[in-house]
């Protein structure tokens, strides 16, 4: 039997078709556009998300006919998203993404009538625009007629399982991300959906993940080239999936996730709701393992800044890859547009300085104000350097995080990546020698795939112990130590690097 992992992502979508080993069979990718109708908004067509990722499964089907039956499938979705939907489980308006940064006055609000630390003390998530629960303010005060007409309020997890199976259904891991899961009381919490004046009927029923719902539909199975009706089982929020699929299965695991965004987290066997990751703003969350949570570090840019890169200034690199792509007939690693624009990236430090808060800034300081600024130019500035640039800034930006962690009292002695960024030996090596910790990739890098088809077959009961088929199906097969000279120098650019927000914060807030 094999299992498949569905991976809804901010900007585009992935199937992957395992064995039970972890072997990966085969794999197919949409991407897909973020509406940015008005400055700090972020929606999405939901719809045009879901038939989006039908392609990628029926690619992933039609490649593989005729071989072992899909015993079950598993999501890993984006998180905070919301999306209003009707009795039948269709998108009344686009969904609002995490990235969107249009709540300021609701999370004003809720500071005001709930307080910031209580929030956090009952949920594990710091007040931000990224969570779902200023979404729901904001649409019942904008939008009063949608909020009076929708049936339920529903995240891409329990929208797709839906679409899927007719029940949509939220897992533990997914619905604490939204900042209206009461962690102690491991309930919806009645004091904010009071606040809200919202049912918890209008929200999905929570799960476990790994929680099979159901069959898919006999029909949609059909149509998408199912050999028989899947099973469908929760998975979670996509950085969670990821930590399982990576083997984060005990408490001091860590893991650095770059994609659309780029994330740190750390394995937790309690909530470990205290002051030092309040006032750093890290989230803590229900994991997809049971009886683990995790703490989870934010930078909203990620791999988004280097795709912001490529569309805006690599057309030239765009088409340099398409060429052999069709020369050659290979676009696997190494033969992408981001390999092109790096071709001639040196491994030393660039000259320059970029601060990536192109989206504002994620953790510490959550300043959705701020912007990115690129520092150091000149008429000799090449495209090359620029985009070596986007990396060091992004990979201070990651130490900025760690270095939070260690100062409260979280080891982190290897980080474990996965996602886009983690293909790139270049990007792997910069992160050990920004950050002085050894990091090492999976032969899977594409984790958050095979942690959701781990819980489909968790759900399947393909598994004796979800802990022993996540470690038994992790390899790590590269690693990159730190370079000791490199280390030294990077040093001396980080402590420039950590001047240029307060240097620039005020003037960034002006403009």
């Amino acid at each position: 039997m094999r299992l498949l992992g569905l991976d809804i992502g901010t900007t585009g979508c992935k199937a992957a078709l395992f064995e039970q080993d972890g072997t990966l069979v085969a794999s197919a990718s949409r991407e897909y556009d973020i509406l940015i109708n008005k400055p700090g908004w972020a929606e999405q067509d939901a719809e045009a998300v879901w038939r989006r990722a039908q392609d990628a499964l029926r690619e992933v089907l039609a490649a593989t006919r005729g071989g072992a039956p899909v015993k079950a499938i598993g999501l890993s979705v984006q998180g905070e998203a919301i999306i209003p939907v009707d009795a039948t489980g269709c998108s009344l308006r686009p969904a609002i993404l995490g990235m969107d940064t249009r709540t300021g006055t609701q999370n004003d609000w809720l500071r005001e009538h709930i307080g910031a630390r209580h929030l956090f003390d009952r949920t594990g998530m710091p007040v931000h625009t990224i969570n779902t629960l200023p979404k729901l303010l904001w649409l019942r005060e904008h939008e009063t007629a949608l909020w009076e007409v929708a049936d339920r309020f529903l995240l891409y997890e329990d929208f797709i399982i839906g679409k899927m199976t007719g029940e949509p259904v939220i897992s533990r891991c997914l619905a604490s991300r939204t900042q209206l899961y009461d962690l102690r009381d491991d309930a919806w919490s009645g004091e904010i959906l009071e606040a809200l004046a919202l049912d918890a009927s209008r929200l999905a029923p929570v799960r476990p993940s790994g929680f099979c719902v159901g069959p898919m539909g006999t029909g949609l199975a059909a149509d998408l080239g199912f050999d028989g009706a899947p099973l469908v089982v929760t998975g979670g929020h996509d950085q969670a999936c990821g930590a399982l699929g990576v083997g984060l299965t005990q408490p001091g695991l860590a893991m650095v996730s770059t994609g659309t965004a780029e994330v740190v987290e750390v394995a937790l066997s309690s909530p470990a709701l205290n002051a030092t990751l309040y006032a750093g703003n890290i989230s803590v969350y229900a994991h997809t393992v049971a009886e683990l949570y995790l703490a989870m570090t934010l930078n909203h840019s990620g791999g988004m800044l280097l795709r912001w890169y490529r569309d805006t200034f690599g057309r030239e690199e765009i088409e340099a890859a398409a060429s052999y792509a069709h020369h050659v007939g290979d676009t696997g690693r190494g033969r992408e547009a981001y390999d092109f624009l790096l071709a001639e990236a040196s491994s030393e430090p660039t000259s320059l300085l970029l601060l990536p808060h192109f989206a504002g800034s994620g953790t510490p300081t959550f300043d959705t104000g701020s912007k990115g600024a690129i520092l150091g130019l000149t008429f000799g500035t090449t495209k090359a350097e620029i985009a070596k640039a986007i990396l060091e800034g992004l990979t201070f930006e990651l130490r900025t995080n760690l270095d939070l962690l260690r100062a409260g009292g979280v080891e982190i002695d290897e980080l474990r990546a996965i996602g886009g960024g983690a293909r790139s030996d270049l990007w792997l090596q910069l992160k050990a020698d920004v950050t002085g910790i050894p990091v090492v990739a999976p032969r899977v890098t594409d984790a958050a795939c095979w942690g959701a088809a781990l819980l489909a077959g968790c759900g399947a009961g393909c598994f004796d112990s979800l802990v022993q088929a996540a470690a038994e199906g992790v390899h790590l097969e590269r690693r990159f130590e730190p370079d000791g000279e490199l280390v030294g120098r990077y040093a001396e650019r980080y402590a420039l690097y950590t001047d240029l927000y307060p240097t620039l914060s005020d003037l960034l807030h002006r403009i």
